[in-house]
């Protein structure tokens, strides 16, 4: 919850004169309120439009949400689903987060899928078993076609907005069991194809060795993407 339209705005305008010769692929998700002046501010550029969230019915009596339609006929190219901060404060489910992900790709939107541990899960030794579980939920019942369009993110809750981050050793070793579930789940192919991104804390001064690892293939930047400059850094430590 960052941002005015104007100010979203000249957010987008100082990007693009940063990244529009970006070799990473960028997306930015500004709050819905700016997301049709921010789609204007993109027109020529290759950075793309992410919704922050939308709700799993094409429409109806659900106050204050946005369908995956409404999304796409303002112009965004994907959607990030299960943001912690949703299953945390907002009680958010795993099935929940299904339903909407289909909903997604129903309206050929490309859906970013959080999962993540808090600190209490990480100290009992649960990792594995809360982040297993949350994209089991996510990609049950999708066939391979289907799982190959999604991107994952791993955001451990205990590293978001509190300076701390995983070590570049735990989110390899989190992301390779992701690829390797994925594996299991829908083949090699499916674990090719899916992105697994980091989210937590990235910042530049850790990015680079974050997006050096096996099986990160990306950031999903909070606090830092709200500076142009940071934000910049953080994709040039993507080549």
């Amino acid at each position: 919850m960052h941002k005015t339209a104007g100010e979203a705005v000249q957010l987008v305008r100082e990007l693009r004169q940063k990244l529009d010769r970006a070799a990473a692929q960028v997306a930015v998700a500004p709050p819905f309120t700016a997301l049709a002046a921010v789609k204007q501010a993109l027109q020529g550029s290759a950075i793309q439009l992410f919704g922050q969230n939308c709700h799993h019915e094409k429409q109806g009596a659900f106050t204050g949400e946005v369908s995956a339609p409404m999304l796409k006929d303002a112009g965004c190219d994907g959607v990030i689903l299960g943001h912690s901060e949703r299953r945390q404060l907002f009680g958010e489910t795993d099935e929940g987060v299904a339903r909407k992900l289909k909903a997604a790709l129903g309206e050929g939107l490309h859906p970013i899928v959080c999962v993540g541990e808090t600190l209490q899960e990480r100290e009992a030794g649960r990792t594995w078993d809360v982040v297993s579980r949350q994209v089991r939920a996510a990609v049950a019942g999708l066939d391979t076609g289907a799982v190959q369009k999604i991107t994952i993110a791993y955001e451990p809750v205990w590293a978001i907005g509190t300076g701390r981050n995983a070590t570049a050793a735990q989110a390899q070793e989190v992301h390779g069991q992701i690829r390797g579930l994925l594996r299991e789940i829908g083949g090699a192919a499916a674990a090719d194809a899916v992105r697994i991104q980091y989210g937590g804390s990235v910042k530049p001064d850790n990015a680079a060795e974050l997006l050096g690892q096996a099986d990160v293939d990306g950031a999903l930047v909070g606090g830092a993407s709200l500076k142009a400059e940071d934000f910049a850094k953080i994709v040039e430590a993507a080549r």
